[in-house]
């Protein structure tokens, strides 16, 4: 044999100084060499460990003192269980490189033996780079390795990268003609694929002239480990071509890929290549077949591979497990779970982690937090995916100190350096508006994503402080890390939603000079936070810009404008923007379907509401209580009960929103014994606790219906506080009842809750004034000085072709006044000869009857109502909006003018729709 050659190290200075007590690294690689090559299995042998019969060296000293007694000892039968220990002990003491030295001299020629060796030697944070560190020193000191061990160290060099000496190992073995050997040039191939690409791979395998089936699995499996799903399918398919037989993990990462690409035909032809040659065993084959169906929504076949399974390991529940949380069937993933625990199958943390996802992707962070403590009572320990999970959860609850307890938990388990953990803490403090623990965990990261920079920035902006944000910016540029369109979006959402329109504009013009490009997301959120703030007008507004760029609308941008329609109660514009929808494709889209229906009640049109409600296919809760609302606040209470009952018979369970909405309904139609059922309904038969939203309504119920002794009693009875939307109806069922003792007890505590609300002080003072109490009058006008409780605008208005004409109690007259009431005192005439009579107790200052008919009759809504009868068809319905609430005198004259005039009214005020025909309104006269 000739000499052999000298090996130069990536690193030359390792061989000159070989570490001993070296330090792990970092980083992690992943290496298996139990294998020449991953297409080759083997029996699995015994770790390293000491055996009994002899004494284990209790220090380094005494392990070299057994090393030197072994050495001279002659080989006997427990010559390898000692030179085992020996080695241990080597490990345990920390001098990685006399391990492995012992190693390389003792077994490298056995190569099954290496893939346990390299377990220990990493678990004694041994870092396998002095591995072949040693070896290459044995080596140059004329020690021959066999093909075996050039081999594995080949396949080492490829894991850890090591690109040059992997090139030395490769020209020693072609100086020794190992370079035909099918498992050298299988690690070969592997070594090439890894570090220098997977052309080079591909030429080290078309150079052999024998391409055995271990060559063709093995360059399969090298095209895979780069990714290239398509090119390794069409591998496969050559491979079969060639008669050549694939192994089970082969197979199964082919099945992989046909998951990656959602190449469902080509996976059942491989499941069919599975079945013929009996695979269909290989339990690793199985799994990844079930995730291979679950990847292409074949979720039915999945199942049929895990019923056929004869056994089953952890993982096979695991993959069928996450299939079925992934596409939100949990009732059928909490099936399985409970199957698995009886067949004595132990859950662990993955299999929770599908639940605690899935249940997250459903919206149903409540039962997330319920896995949570399940989870801690069996014994496990949260990993980074559950802690992520569980974060996400208590952010959309906004429960603060719950996470701050699960944050003392991250410190405590050391997770804190995590990056996924670390961000998501950042959002959950900044979406409980905790900016300075934000502030401090972000800080502390010692990593830190585009994610956590944009939480943090968000955060900022979306609560005003924008020279944090912009501060937060510039770091974030300085430390190299480059904004990108989410850091831009937040930005502009949230100069728009604290009403900077023109800053929030401007962000756009920053984002093309930084090089991107605004998109429809973009445009969505400057959108978006008009009508979050109300700024409903600039919001329809920018629609127009965003389409005059060439940006196409997308479902949330749709969804938004309707928001925007609904808030200005514009039916026409509300109309345009649902042709778009159409135009667009998105009449399916759910969230479109319920800002839809949302739109159509807040415009006055409950008809065409119902009917896009009856249309949509799959129905969600959100649009079922959107539809009740909106049968609910036109005082339709019988019908939103009986959509109700509909929405049960289809199985949608009901929340507390749901309960809101029936209540509304309840309490606008006077149905006080069906309020007492339902509120009772929802701790009994849901479980919804009842909020201070539900108090209110049957207060409000109790207290309209002349029940207002027993809406005290539920005062007085409620297990929380009761808030101004509690006192408020209260003391609005006593003006309309006459009942003053209540209703000074409600606006004295009115009055400490909300010092600023003209409201409160109107409500009683019209109560004084119909009671005939003018100094008590004054007293409260006076204390609305003291109190600052300035009145606002009062106006109505009305669209009549596409232009809105505002009426103002106060202030700019309309153009044509003169016209409007000049009809007005023709239908009063009218009006009188019926029987109508002014109501005089709806004017609060202290003047003659003749002053206060005047007043009566120059309210907005009257002159807007009179207004729509001059300028609109006769067939056509009038609508107006009022910013407060009707009074009772425009309420019965509307109810007249539907009379005499035959035309539908729809007022829509602060608190509900009132809709008139033909004399009568639909509240009831519960309002």
């Amino acid at each position: 044999m000739g000499a052999i050659p000298q090996l130069h190290h990536l690193n030359p200075s390792l061989l000159q100084n070989p570490p001993t007590n070296k330090k792990p690294r970092t980083h992690s690689t992943t290496f298996s060499i139990l294998r020449v090559a991953e297409t080759q299995l083997s029996t699995p042998l015994p770790p390293f460990h000491c055996l009994n019969g002899y004494h284990e060296p209790t220090s380094l000293n005494s392990a070299k003192i057994m090393h030197a007694q072994i050495t001279k000892m002659a080989k006997d039968k427990n010559s390898d269980a000692k030179m085992q220990s020996l080695i241990t002990s080597y490990l345990n003491f920390g001098d990685f490189r006399s391990a492995v030295m012992v190693f390389l001299l003792g077994y490298a020629q056995n190569y099954l033996y290496w893939n346990f060796f390299v377990k220990e030697f990493r678990s004694f944070g041994g870092d396998p780079f002095e591995i072949l560190v040693v070896f290459c020193e044995l080596h140059n000191k004329r020690v021959s390795f066999g093909i075996r061990v050039l081999t594995i160290v080949l396949k080492l060099c490829a894991n850890l990268k090591d690109v040059w000496l992997g090139l030395e190992v490769h020209a020693c073995l072609i100086k020794r003609g190992f370079d035909t050997d099918v498992y050298s040039k299988c690690a070969l191939m592997n070594f090439y694929g890894r570090c220098w690409g997977i052309e080079y791979a591909n030429q080290a395998f078309d150079e052999m002239p024998d391409q055995e089936d271990l060559l063709w699995n093995e360059a399969v499996l090298v095209t895979l480990r780069n990714e290239k799903w398509v090119e390794a399918l069409q591998l496969f398919k050559d491979m079969q071509f060639s008669f050549v037989k694939a192994n089970s993990v082969t197979l199964a990462k082919v099945v992989h890929a046909c998951g990656q690409v959602e190449a469902l035909d080509q996976g059942k032809q491989i499941h069919g290549y599975v079945i013929r040659n009996t695979f269909e065993s290989n339990v690793w084959v199985c799994n990844t077949l079930i995730g291979m169906y679950s990847r292409n929504n074949s979720l039915e076949l999945a199942r049929a591979v895990f019923d056929l399974m004869e056994k089953r390991n952890l993982s096979s529940w695991n993959s069928i497990i996450s299939s079925y949380t992934a596409v939100g069937r949990l009732r059928d993933a909490q099936k399985l779970f409970s199957e698995m625990e009886s067949c004595k199958m132990e859950p662990d943390i993955i299999t929770w982690n599908c639940l605690l996802s899935g249940h997250f992707q459903c919206g149903l962070y409540q039962e997330v937090l319920i896995l949570l403590q399940r989870i801690q009572a069996a014994g496990l320990k949260l990993n980074s995916s559950s802690l992520t999970s569980c974060l996400q959860a208590i952010s959309a609850l906004s429960y603060l100190s719950l996470g701050k307890e699960l944050h003392s938990y991250v410190i405590r388990n050391g997770f804190n350096n995590d990056i996924y953990v670390g961000t998501s803490l950042v959002d959950m403090y900044v979406k409980n508006y905790n900016l300075t623990y934000a502030q401090a965990v972000f800080d502390n990261m010692i990593n830190r994503n585009i994610f956590a920079w944009n939480a943090l920035i968000s955060g900022y902006s979306f609560t005003g402080q924008f020279e944090d944000a912009i501060k937060m910016l510039k770091r974030m540029e300085n430390e190299g890390i480059k904004p990108d369109l989410v850091t831009w979006n937040g930005l502009v959402y949230g100069y728009s939603m604290w009403g900077s329109n023109k800053e929030a504009f401007s962000m756009l013009s920053h984002m093309k000079v930084s090089g991107l490009t605004p998109n429809v997301v973009t445009w969505t959120a400057l959108i978006s936070g008009c009508t979050q703030n109300g700024n409903c007008v600039s919001a329809l507004g920018f629609s127009i810009r965003m389409q005059e760029e060439g940006i196409k609308p997308n479902s949330a941008t749709i969804s938004t404008l309707l928001r925007a329609c609904a808030g200005l109660s514009s039916l026409q514009k509300g109309k345009e923007i649902h042709c778009m929808g159409v135009r667009n494709g998105f009449v399916e889209d759910e969230y479109v379907n319920t800002a839809l229906i949302d739109m159509y009640i807040k415009c006055g049109s409950l008809e065409s509401a119902y009917e896009v409600f009856k249309k949509i296919q799959d129905k969600t809760l959100a649009s079922w209580n959107c539809m009740i609302m909106g049968f609910s606040i036109y005082s339709q209470g019988k019908e939103a009960i009986s959509l109700f009952n509909e929405m049960q018979e289809v199985g949608i369970q009901p929340d507390a929103i749901t309960f809101t909405a029936l209540l509304s309904g309840c309490k606008h139609s006077g149905l006080v014994n069906e309020g007492w059922k339902y509120f009772d309904s929802m701790k009994v038969d849901y479980n919804i606790i009842p909020t201070t939203e539900h108090y209110s309504c049957m207060v409000d119920l109790l207290g309209k219906c002349g029940y207002l002794d027993e809406a005290w009693d539920f005062i007085e009875r409620m297990p929380i506080t009761p808030d101004a939307t509690v006192w408020g109806p209260l003391l609005v069922s006593c003006r309309i009842q006459g009942n003053l003792e209540l209703a000074e007890i409600a606006a004295k505590n009115l009055f400490k809750l909300e010092p600023h609300n003209p409201a409160n002080y109107l409500v009683i003072m019209k109560l004084y004034a119909a009671l005939g109490r003018g100094e008590d009058v004054e007293n409260i006008r006076d204390l609305m000085d003291v109190k600052m409780a300035r009145l606002g605008p009062v106006w109505s208005w009305i669209q009549i072709n596409k232009k809105i004409h505002m009426f103002y109690a106060k202030g700019k007259a309309h153009p044509d006044e003169g016209e409007i009431y000049f009809e007005l005192y023709q239908l009063m005439s009218e009006m009188e000869s019926l029987g109508y009579v002014p109501d005089l107790k709806c004017v609060i200052p202290d003047m003659d009857s003749g002053e206060k008919e005047k007043v009566l009759l120059s309210h907005t809504e009257k002159l807007a109502i009179t207004y729509g009868l001059l300028k609109t068809r006769s067939s056509s319905p009038i609508r107006v909006i009022k910013n407060t609430r009707v009074c009772s005198d425009c309420h019965t004259v509307a109810k007249y003018i539907s009379m005499l005039r035959r035309r539908e009214i729809f007022i829509k005020d602060g608190v509900r729709f009132h809709h008139f025909r033909e004399g009568t309104c639909s509240c009831n006269d519960l309002w």
